[in-house]
């Protein structure tokens, strides 16, 4: 567990996507119902529990950052987000609602062999990759996972 003193927080509040089309992204996420809290030409906030979801226009965001993007257009780049779910089923029914909305099934719902649950992966239309899992019991990423979305819902602490 983080010490409250540690110098950097251990938190993540927004996860920020570069997006060559932003309008596009928009698109997809608002289909899934995700509720949107900024919305501008080169920059757009999902609500989400847990972190806020941005997509900023690529080249903002290099500018942003001072650095010049090495993003692969297709393809794994090395991270993916993750939607935890309450069953088993809801993997098969969240993934065909993406599906029914335009993201690319990866990886067809299983039951998970490196721990008991369900998972299932998609990707968005730029090719950002997101895992839908449900953990079903103990394990300690199940256990990790279940901790905070308990702190999140106000019933629970670390």
């Amino acid at each position: 567990m983080p010490s409250e003193r540690s110098p950097v927080p251990a938190r993540i509040t927004t996860v920020t996507l570069g997006a060559r089309d932003v309008k596009r992204l928009r698109d997809f996420y608002a289909q899934l119902g995700w509720p949107i809290l900024v919305d501008s030409d080169d920059f757009v906030a999902f609500y989400t529990k847990g972190a806020l979801l941005a997509l900023f226009a690529l080249r903002g965001l290099e500018a942003d950052a001072c650095v010049q993007a090495n993003v692969p257009e297709t393809g794994l780049r090395g991270f993916t987000l993750a939607i935890n779910v309450e069953s088993r089923e809801q993997v098969d029914s969240t993934v065909a609602a993406i599906r029914s909305y335009g993201g690319r099934i990866t990886k067809e719902p299983v039951d998970a062999t490196l721990f008991d649950g369900r998972s299932a992966y998609f990707a968005d239309p730029e090719d950002n990759y997101w895992e839908v899992v449900y953990f079903g019991g103990g394990g300690e990423v199940g256990e990790a996972v279940r901790r905070i979305v308990e702190i999140e819902t106000g019933e629970g602490s670390l």
